[in-house]
């Protein structure tokens, strides 16, 4: 089972920081994850619904979203990250 990390507002909208999933049939990228993700209930969709704002990781390492994942991946999702 993958497991997925939410950070910063994304988890407040989803209401938890962390969950395990077995990726469904079908979803090879983190884009197809966030797609999916969404359809999961209203917090979801409000965290997914500009994936233009949201960032992830896979195994603790910046990826775009056209990433190819695995069951055995650690997924983080999160805010752009700004700098001051």
């Amino acid at each position: 089972m993958a497991k997925l990390l939410y950070f910063a507002w994304v988890r407040q909208k989803i209401g938890k920081s962390a969950e395990e999933l077995a990726l469904p049939e079908g979803v090879t990228t983190t884009g197809e994850l966030i797609e999916e993700l969404a359809k999961r209930g209203p917090g979801y969709a409000a965290a997914f619904r500009n994936p233009g704002s949201v960032r992830c990781a896979i195994n603790q390492e910046h990826k775009a979203f056209d990433t190819v994942i695995k069951d055995t991946d650690e997924i983080a999702f999160f805010p752009p990250v700004t700098g001051g």
